[in-house]
């Protein structure tokens, strides 16, 4: 029976069938550029985030103050413009671009993840600012009362704290980035949504590959939602506190336990 000769499921079946492994590959790869690219976009955010709420000292020298400035300049002008530009287009500006303006050819794993993980990166930015931001302001007086500087401020008293506040986020943008890999195909990317249009062309089965690969997209993105919900429920903590203390006349530990309000919704 040729393909022309089968209805919907049957022509489903058969391109599962016979480009399984096609579409294997394009899954991996897609699940492989959106979780390094998610993880370099994190340490691009945590960092522009982090320079971003700095605020120099009456006392601290010039030089220090225009260096800050100038930097929080810069990484504000790259925030705004890879916000407020299409992914697509950027994919094209800097593959093609670098190649011809300063002669370096990158190749398809270069290219994918620098151009995924610097996108993330300028939306992780705001979002560890907010994160930072959201810990109270007794957190930091107390850290600098102590003589902790501002970095050391940020990585052991502060983002510990953000980090719950914006994992869900960061669990947002692995997904976000799973489908956004699909603009990729533009620079010849063989992922998932590349896989699907070589089959649709070959066998001018549009809307069952369509079907197809929505499926596998649906999958991916659904298990990989389920495993951050599961993350995020351990961040929690358990959800009843027993009282300790030191004081070994005040016999409190395991006497009194505080339990959530079943009433309480849990932060997202």
């Amino acid at each position: 029976m040729s393909i022309s000769e089968m209805n919907f499921l049957q022509r489903m079946i058969y391109i599962f069938h016979e480009y399984s492994g096609s579409l294997a590959k394009g899954a991996a790869t897609t699940m492989a550029i959106a979780l390094i690219s998610t993880f370099l976009g994190c340490l691009i955010g945590f960092a522009v985030g982090i320079v971003q709420t700095i605020e120099p000292k009456k006392k601290d020298n010039v030089v220090y103050k225009v260096l800050i400035k100038a930097c929080k300049l810069i990484l504000t002008g790259y925030v705004e413009l890879f916000r407020g530009t299409p992914m697509m287009l950027q994919a094209a500006f800097i593959f093609y671009g670098v190649s011809q303006v300063f002669g370096v050819n990158l190749g398809m794993w270069q290219a994918a993840i620098l151009i995924v993980s610097i996108n993330t990166g300028a939306y992780m930015a705001e979002t560890v600012r907010g994160g930072i931001l959201s810990v109270d302001v007794g957190q930091t007086e107390g850290a600098k009362a102590i003589g902790m500087n501002h970095f050391q401020t940020m990585l052991h008293v502060i983002l510990p704290q953000a980090l719950r506040n914006i994992m869900p986020q960061i669990g947002n943008n692995l997904i976000i980035n799973i489908k956004d890999t699909s603009v990729l195909s533009i620079i010849g990317t063989v992922e998932l949504f590349f896989t699907f249009k070589s089959i649709s062309g070959a066998l001018y089965t549009y809307f069952e590959a369509a079907t197809v690969t929505l499926i596998i997209y649906f999958i991916l993105t659904f298990t990989c939602s389920r495993i951050l919900l599961w993350i995020e429920s351990k961040m929690d903590g358990p959800d009843s506190f027993d009282l300790a203390t030191t004081d070994t006349l005040t016999f409190t530990s395991g006497l009194t336990r505080f339990k959530r309000n079943p009433n309480t919704t849990r932060r997202s």
